[in-house]
Order: structure tokens, then C-alpha cells, then sequence
């Protein structure tokens, strides 16, 4: 009889612990909601041309070129932030003509909102903008005069004011006070008194006014996507008519995996710089390293309280 008692209690540990043992399994199972949405697309891109005995002429040309543009966002209950970084530098070098840059961006901005309703938010923010090295006239010839370096200019927003993103693929912020700050570093190039400097020698200029920003991103086919930034902005100080405007379309044409091809479209206006519309295009393909945690921005629906109910 003891014998069947110490067996019927060794039988209903065991089982007892199996089950203490499940539970906890399950509770490991459960998955913790996820807040950051990441998304990273880097490429390198290259062209090549080559001649030999060719009639109709031409010059040797080897070129290449790095985009690094990375997008991380914060969700949790009523709050966004949301964070750019844009990273491309490219060189050509031709026969008989040498190396020249064919592209240069440093790109940071950083913005954060406190949602009031269902897609508006309070938002506060601030960006960078500059490029790596000298830009030279003439096709970038460094031979030639000196135009632009290293934060000079180098232009720095930081503003108030409100922001309207509908879904991930739409972003709108309108800042009423925003401080738009430009910085020429270089000593050389405070001395041509461009950029709006109010003298030479002069490296800082602040503004005071309106900006407005847009992101929209469109999925035109299967592995073809358009990203679109555009921006405004009219100093309030001075010649508030005298407005910068700026426009940046980017095209990924996914091959596969680890291949793609990309063109960039830039078109700027800024009449500190230069009384003329400005234009750059690049077109490339190459390989291309993405990285995506699989997180959809505004597709969290436990946080977003305010879509239920």
C-alpha cells in the first residue's frame, strides 16, 4: 500500500511540474510588442564606359557611387519619432580630364510628435544639411575656384510646429517658428561673401521663418519604389518673398536581392546661393544591402488608442 501511495505521488509531481514547465514555455512564447520601425537601404553603384578605335569619339570613364539612407521611427501610445539619415558621396574620373565628384549629401533630421488627434501631432524638430568635401566650378575641377566644403555651407532648422502623417507612406510637418541657421566654416569661402552673409569674413547667418517639409513614398510596381521630399521655406526677417525651395526624387529599381538600379533627381532654388534654378541627376546600378525589422510604421493597432472603440 505504501508502495502504491509514494508511486501515486511521484506520479502527480511529475505531472504537476510538466505543467509549471508549459506554462512557463508559453509565457516565453509571448511576443513583446516591437515600437521601432526600422528601415535601411545601402547601394553601391558603378558605371563603366570604354573605347577602341571608336569613330564617333568619346573618353574612357570609370564612376562610382554610395547612398546609405536610413529611417528609424518610434511608436508607443501618442507618441512618433522619427529619424533620417541620408549619406552619398560619388566620384567620376575620365581620361584626360581626371576625378571629379559627381555627388556629395549629408543629410540629418530628427522630429518628434505628440499625437492630439487621429493623424495630427505637436511636433518639435531639427536637421543638417551639408556635404563631405570641396565642391569646385567648372565640373567640379579642382583646378578651379573653390565653391563649397565641409559646412560651408552647412545649413542647421530647428522649429516648432505641427505634423500630419495619415500613414507610413506620408509624412506633412509645417513649422510657423522655425530657425533656419546657415554656417560657412571655411575661411576661404567667408571671404567671397555668398550664402547670404551680411560681410565678409562673416561664417553664421540666422533666419527666422516658416518651413514646410513633405515625404511621400509611392510603390509604382512589384520592385519599383518612388520616394519624393520636398521643402519650403520664406524668412520672415527679409525678403520673405526670396523663399528656398528644394525637391528630391529618388527611384529604387530592385533586380534581386543584392542588385538594384537608382536614380536621384534634385531640383533647388535658394536665392542666397544663386539666382537660378539648380538641377543634379545621377543614375546607377550596382549592389545594394537592405535591412528591414519587419515593423510597419502606423500598422501597430495596440498602441493607437485612439483608432478603437
Amino acid at each position: 500500500m505504501k508502495k502504491l501511495f509514494v508511486l501515486f505521488l511521484c506520479s502527480a509531481m511529475s505531472a504537476y511540474a510538466q505543467v509549471v514547465v508549459s506554462d512557463s514555455a508559453a509565457v516565453d512564447t509571448i511576443k513583446k510588442p516591437k515600437y521601432w520601425s526600422v528601415d535601411v537601404k545601402n547601394s553601391l553603384l558603378f558605371n563603366q564606359v570604354a573605347f577602341s578605335n571608336w569613330v564617333g569619339g568619346g573618353a574612357n570613364n570609370v564612376g562610382w557611387l554610395a547612398n546609405a539612407n536610413y529611417n528609424l521611427t518610434y511608436e508607443k501610445d501618442r507618441n512618433l519619432w522619427e529619424n533620417l539619415i541620408i549619406l552619398n558621396y560619388g566620384q567620376n574620373t575620365t581620361k584626360g580630364v581626371g576625378t571629379r565628384k559627381t555627388q556629395d549629401v549629408i543629410n540629418f533630421s530628427t522630429n518628434y510628435g505628440r499625437q492630439f488627434s487621429k493623424s495630427w501631432y505637436v511636433s518639435a524638430g531639427a536637421s543638417l544639411l551639408s556635404q563631405f568635401s570641396g565642391g569646385f566650378e567648372d565640373g567640379n575641377n579642382p583646378e578651379a575656384k573653390k565653391i563649397s566644403n565641409f559646412m560651408a555651407p552647412g545649413y542647421v532648422n530647428a522649429g516648432l510646429g505641427i505634423t500630419y502623417r495619415p500613414d507610413e507612406n506620408l509624412t506633412v510637418t509645417l513649422r510657423p517658428a522655425n530657425g533656419r541657421f546657415t554656417f560657412v566654416l571655411d575661411k576661404e569661402l567667408q571671404l567671397t561673401g555668398n550664402y547670404g552673409l551680411k560681410s565678409d569674413g562673416d561664417f553664421f547667418l540666422m533666419q527666422l521663418g516658416f518651413l514646410g517639409t513633405a515625404i511621400y513614398k509611392v510603390k509604382l510596381m512589384e520592385n519599383i519604389e518612388m520616394t519624393n521630399t520636398a521643402s519650403v521655406f520664406s524668412n520672415y526677417l527679409e525678403n520673405p518673398d526670396h523663399m528656398v525651395l528644394s525637391y528630391n526624387m529618388l527611384l529604387n529599381m530592385k533586380i534581386n536581392k543584392y542588385v538594384s538600379s537608382i536614380i536621384t533627381l534634385d531640383l533647388m532654388y535658394d536665392h542666397n546661393q544663386i539666382q537660378k534654378t539648380q538641377l543634379k541627376q545621377t543614375l546607377g546600378i550596382g549592389f545594394a544591402y537592405n535591412i528591414n525589422n519587419g515593423v510597419k510604421r502606423s500598422a501597430k493597432k495596440y498602441n493607437q488608442t485612439w483608432l478603437k472603440g
